[in-house]
């Protein structure tokens, strides 16, 4: 049973090509948003706190800070809305999922950059 979900989501689920990231980057990810008859896009900046799941149901965490309030997204890898997925910075942490980034405020919520 597992073997034949598995087939028909790579048959038909659309996969998109996105460059890859882990946690601690810093993201912009543009998606469009419907209103009615009308659609714009919007953008959300900022850290990736986790990346879970495989294949179709892959899915990672972004939070920002919307003046003193954290605030945490969750997108599908494969959400048809997501227009583009810009890196911003490449960040360099120890963990594959930085809940302890939540707690940090201030100059403790930095994260260094990965050199090339």
């Amino acid at each position: 049973m597992e073997s034949l979900v598995k087939f028909v989501q790579d048959e038909f689920v659309t996969r998109k090509e996105n460059p890859e990231f882990a946690a601690g980057d810093t993201i912009t990810v543009y998606y469009e948003i419907k209103e009615g008859n009308k659609t714009r896009t919007q953008y959300f900046r900022g850290v990736v706190i986790q990346k879970r799941g495989s294949g179709t149901s892959e899915t990672f965490t972004i939070r920002k800070m919307s003046g003193t309030v954290g605030v945490e997204r969750i997108f599908p890898v494969n959400l048809p809305s997501i227009q583009k997925i810009e890196i911003n910075k490449k960040g360099k942490v120890r963990r594959a999922r930085i809940y302890y980034f939540r707690n940090l405020t201030g100059k403790k919520a930095r994260i260094k950059e990965k050199r090339s």
